[in-house]
């Protein structure tokens, strides 16, 4: 198989792609993959959820989740709770502390 022909075979989640979550600014779609394993299936269904909880729930399903994934859970969480949330908290990189 040539490296062109390769590149056409990387599998898109077109699940994670066509949910809810990617209408949150700023998130990927591991983690709107990760909320989806997790049973949400709504954004708000992440309201009242603590991020960390999540988060470690996540970790025992898939022992390799990446420490980053706990701010993009938070920014989830935070989108969910709040109608009007202000942009610079719309990054997971706010969520860091």
């Amino acid at each position: 198989m040539d490296m062109e022909n390769k590149k056409k075979k990387i599998k898109t989640d077109f699940d994670a792609l066509n949910s809810s979550f990617m209408h949150i600014p700023h998130l990927n779609i591991e983690t709107a993959r990760d909320l989806l394993d997790l049973g949400f299936r709504e954004i708000y269904e992440l309201s009242g959820r603590s991020p960390e909880v999540l988060f470690e729930s996540l970790k025992k399903n898939k022992t390799d989740t990446p420490k980053d994934r706990l701010y993009f859970i938070r920014m989830a969480v935070y989108y969910a709770e709040t109608d009007d949330p202000e942009p610079s908290k719309l990054s997971p990189h706010a969520w860091k502390s």
